[in-house]
């Protein structure tokens, strides 16, 4: 099968905000909240939202930002569209105000993903099984849309939400996404950003290892290296700690088989110590 999309230019913060995408277990989402504030650099980021967001809603987010894409893509059909504050038309106004910008953030240009559900569905690795699969992707979208981002630096706040949701009439299936300014500055270069494969996205096949891998590319460069415990592995699917001893037991083992998968795409694990692991990520295509 063939794709468009190469790589995500993705901002770093919303990959590494320990807790923002975890593992779910039936019937958690109608039991938990969202509320989680990380500090990256300067910032200080709160996302809040009313369900908790899992491994689904990451997939789905990788694939939006990866169609607002001017560089990650191989033809322009799928190339995104940059939503200015001075946006004229209707379409681009309703779309700014579905993202609910506020203070300085009111000012910032956001993206546009333009496509399909059955593009955005194929692009990361989904089954195209119809309109079981368009309402999944929906709900996803429809959940990160209700998440809210307050993002705070020296005194002065930024607020938005991390989608505005606006999709076309259900019989045509066409997508058009906001993403917001923060993730739009990282797609444009205007901030520093991580890179991560849309191949490997697709290759993967458990929710253990596709959040282990946005985690590991938030903070290892392409071609580079990294240390950390097998622990805090574990933390990036589950951020709750455990002190049951099968519980741990199981989760370093689930996190043991996610690694494998990783390492058919080419990443290197060495273990240096006792649950201590130094990897190697692989460089990025030329």
């Amino acid at each position: 099968m063939s794709y468009d999309l190469t790589h995500v230019r993705h901002d770093p913060a919303h990959c590494l905000a320990p807790g923002l995408f975890r593992s779910l277990k039936r019937g958690e989402r109608k039991k938990l909240k969202l509320d989680v504030t990380h500090t990256f650099g300067n910032d200080s980021i709160r996302f809040w939202g009313p369900e908790p967001l899992g491994c689904d809603d990451l997939r789905v987010l990788q694939g939006l930002i990866a169609m607002t894409s001017i560089s990650g893509t191989k033809s322009r059909g799928s190339r995104g569209i940059i939503l200015r504050d001075s946006a004229s038309t209707e379409e681009g106004q309703q779309l700014r105000l579905s993202l609910d910008l506020k203070w300085d953030a009111i000012e910032k240009d956001a993206l546009v993903a333009r496509g399909s559900f059955r593009h955005l569905a194929r692009e990361i690795g989904y089954a195209l099984d119809g309109g079981s699969q368009f309402k999944a992707i929906r709900e996803c979208i429809e959940r990160l849309w209700a998440v809210s981002v307050i993002v705070e630096r020296s005194g002065k706040r930024q607020g938005f939400r991390i989608l505005a949701d606006y999709a076309s009439d259900r019989s045509d299936g066409k997508l058009f996404v906001a993403i917001n300014p923060r993730l739009a500055e990282a797609v444009m270069g205007d901030r520093p950003h991580t890179r991560i494969e849309m191949n490997e996205i697709r290759a993967l096949k458990t929710d253990a290892a596709r959040l282990i891998h946005q985690r590991l590319c938030g903070w290892i460069d392409p071609g580079k290296t990294g240390r950390v415990e097998l622990d805090t592995i574990c933390r990036y699917v589950w951020p709750d700690k455990s002190t049951n001893a099968n519980t741990i037991k199981s989760r370093r083992q689930t996190a043991h088989k996610a690694l494998a998968e990783l390492s058919v795409l080419g990443w290197k694990f060495h273990q240096y110590a006792s649950g201590k692991w130094e990897i190697e990520r692989p460089k990025a295509p030329a």
